[in-house]
C-alpha cells in the first residue's frame, strides 16, 4: 500500500469518529467552536499518553508508582530531566478520565482541574512561553455545553469517550492528526464557521512536495521557518524529511496571527515529538509585527510557507523604511501582501538556504509595483530559482490553481526553471491529489533542470528580458496539444456511407410496415 493510499484510509477512520463527534455538538455551537474541544481533548490524550510512555521506556517504572514515592520528584523527572516541559498528574491522567466516566463518577471540575494543573506545571519553566496556554480556547464553562453544570460535564464526557474509542497510533501515523482533524471540522461546516480551513492547513502532499525541494541539498542546518504557519504542517514536514536524511536541525521558528491555529501548532509540535525547546511559534501579523526571530536578516536556513492568497496589507510609511521592503522601491500593494510576504521571507533566508512558497498565480504576472518587486528579485538580486506550476483545487477554501517558487542566494547562473505540473493529478471528490508520483515526477525534473517536453524549461536571462520578467507559466512551457488533422474527403466518404445505409434500413422498414398496414415513413 503506498503512502498515499495509507493516509487516504487513516484519514477515513480519523473523519468518522470525528463526524460522529462533531454531531454530538453540532445542535449547539458551530464548528469553529467545537473543534476546539475536539482538537484540544485529543491533544490532552495524547500528551497523557507520551508522559506515560517516557517514564515506562526511560525508566522503567510507572508514574504512579514514583509519584506515590516522591510526588515533588515525578514532576522534576517528567519537566527536567526527560524534557517534557509539562507535568500530568496520575489522576488527570486520560485514561484514568476515562474510568471515571464509565464509572459514573466524573465532573467537569476534574477536566478543568486537569487544565489548570498542566498550566501550573509550567509556570516558571522554560517550556512556559509555548506549552502553558494551550487550553485557554477550551471554555468549559460556555452555556454552549449544556444549561447546567451537570448538562456540560455529561457533554464532555461523551467526547472524552469518543476520543478514547478512536485507534489513534501517534507515532506511526501517516497522516498530521491534529492538522487534518481541523481541516475537516472546518471543511465540513465551513459554512456555519465561516472560516477557511486553507488559511490554515496545507494539504498533506503539498507539504510534502514543498519539504523535499527545500531539503533537496540540505541535511544538516541551523533554523527553519515559517512566517505563516497556521497549523505547523509544512513546518512539521520539513523536520520530517531531514530525519528521514539522517539530518538534523537545531530550532524550528514559526509566527500565526491567529490565536487558536497559534496554539494548534505548538500542540502539532509536540505530537510529532519535536521537544519544546526546539520549537518557538509566535503569535502575531509577520508583516506588521514580526517577531525578532522572523525579522533577523539572514538567520533561516530553510523558509517555507502557504501565506494567505492575495491578503490585505498596510503597506504605509513606516514600512517604506523597513529593511525588508526597502530593496526594490516599491512596496507589494494593500490588496495584494503576496510579494510582501515574499520579501519578508527572503529577507530572513541564509547565503545557502532554501526557500519555498506557495503563491497564487497572479504574482508571476501582475504589472505596477509587482513588476517592480519581481524584476528586482530575478534581475536585480537573481534570488529565484524556479516556479512550478500546481494543479488546480489542490486546497481547501479554493478551487483557483497556485504555484511554488524556489528562491535561494547562492545561484551560480541567472537562469529560472519552469515546470508545469498542472495536468499531473488524481481527481478526488472535494479537492484534487498530488500523488506520490507527481510529487517524484516535479523532483526529478526539478534535479535535473533540464528541458522536458511540455513539461519543463530552463529559461535564459535573456528570455526572461524579453518578456518583461512577466513569469506566467505558458511564456516558457509550451504544453499546447494538436488537435488531429481531419481528413474532409474521409468525412463525406463516412456521410454517404451512412447516408445509404440509412435508407437501406428506411425501405426495409416501410416494407414490414405496409405487411401491417401502418403509414411508411
Amino acid at each position: 500500500m503506498s503512502n498515499v493510499e495509507i493516509e487516504i484510509t487513516q484519514k477515513r477512520e480519523l473523519h468518522t469518529k470525528l463526524w460522529k463527534m462533531a454531531n454530538s455538538l453540532r445542535g449547539n455551537m458551530d464548528a469553529n467552536e467545537f473543534k476546539d474541544y475536539i482538537l484540544g481533548l485529543i491533544f490532552y490524550r495524547y500528551i497523557c499518553e507520551h508522559e506515560e510512555s517516557e517514564f515506562k521506556d526511560k525508566l522503567h517504572i510507572g508514574i504512579e508508582e514514583l509519584y506515590k514515592t516522591n510526588p515533588a520528584q515525578c514532576r522534576d523527572i517528567a519537566i527536567l530531566n526527560l524534557g517534557l516541559g509539562y507535568f500530568i498528574e496520575p489522576q488527570y491522567l486520560f485514561d484514568r478520565m476515562v474510568e471515571t466516566i464509565k464509572t459514573g463518577d466524573f465532573e467537569l471540575e476534574i477536566l478543568s482541574n486537569a487544565f489548570k494543573a498542566y498550566s501550573n506545571s509550567t509556570k516558571g519553566q522554560e517550556s512556559e512561553e509555548q506549552l502553558s496556554k494551550l487550553f485557554n480556547d477550551v471554555n468549559l464553562t460556555s452555556d454552549k455545553l449544556g444549561s447546567t453544570y451537570k448538562e456540560k460535564g455529561e457533554l464532555i464526557g461523551k467526547l472524552i469517550i469518543a476520543i478514547d474509542e478512536i485507534n489513534f497510533d501517534f507515532m506511526n501515523s501517516k497522516i498530521d492528526l491534529l492538522g487534518d482533524a481541523y481541516e475537516y471540522l472546518i471543511g465540513q461546516f465551513a459554512a456555519s464557521a465561516g472560516k477557511k480551513a486553507g488559511e490554515f492547513y496545507t494539504p498533506q502532499q503539498v507539504s510534502k512536495l514543498l519539504s523535499m525541494i527545500v531539503t533537496k541539498d540540505l541535511t544538516d542546518v541551523k533554523c527553519i521557518s515559517d512566517p505563516a504557519c497556521g497549523s505547523g504542517s509544512l513546518l512539521i514536514q520539513v523536520a520530517d524529511r531531514l530525519k528521514e536524511k539522517d539530518g538534523k536541525f537545531i530550532h524550528i521558528y514559526g509566527q500565526e496571527l491567529n490565536t487558536t491555529t497559534c496554539n494548534l501548532a505548538r500542540m502539532n509540535m509536540l505530537v510529532h515529538k519535536v521537544d519544546f525547546n526546539k520549537f518557538t511559534i509566535h503569535q502575531g501579523d509577520t508583516l506588521k509585527a514580526p517577531s525578532a526571530d522572523q525579522r533577523e536578516y539572514g538567520k533561516m536556513d530553510i523558509v517555507v510557507a502557504n501565506p494567505p492568497f492575495s491578503a490585505n496589507w498596510d503597506p504605509n510609511s513606516t514600512m517604506e523604511k523597513d529593511d525588508r521592503f526597502s530593496g526594490a522601491g516599491k512596496l507589494a500593494p494593500k490588496s495584494y501582501a503576496d510579494y510582501a510576504f515574499v520579501e519578508h521571507m527572503v529577507n530572513s533566508l541564509s547565503a545557502n538556504g532554501c526557500m519555498a512558497v506557495v503563491l497564487p498565480h497572479g504574482p508571476l504576472f501582475r504589472g505596477n509595483a509587482e513588476g517592480v518587486i519581481r524584476q528586482y528579485l530575478v534581475e536585480t538580486r537573481n534570488y529565484l530559482d524556479t516556479v512550478i506550476g500546481l494543479p488546480e483545487n489542490l486546497f481547501y477554501g479554493t478551487t483557483i490553481a497556485a504555484c511554488i517558487c524556489v528562491f535561494k542566494k547562492n545561484k551560480t547562473d541567472r537562469n529560472v526553471y519552469f515546470i508545469d505540473a498542472s495536468k499531473y493529478f488524481e481527481k478526488g471528490k472535494n479537492q484534487n491529489i498530488l500523488r506520490d508520483e507527481d510529487i517524484q515526477r516535479i523532483m526529478d525534473a526539478y534535479a535535473s533542470k533540464k528541458d522536458i517536453d511540455k513539461y519543463a524549461h530552463l529559461a535564459s536571462i535573456e528570455e526572461l528580458q524579453e518578456n518583461e520578467f512577466n513569469l506566467n507559466i505558458p511564456r516558457y512551457v509550451d504544453t499546447f496539444e494538436e488537435e488531429e488533422e481531419i481528413d474532409l474527403n474521409e468525412v463525406m466518404a463516412e456521410y454517404h456511407r451512412l447516408d445509404e445505409e440509412d435508407k437501406k434500413i428506411t425501405e426495409e422498414l416501410n416494407k414490414y410496415l405496409e405487411e401491417l398496414g401502418l403509414p411508411k415513413f
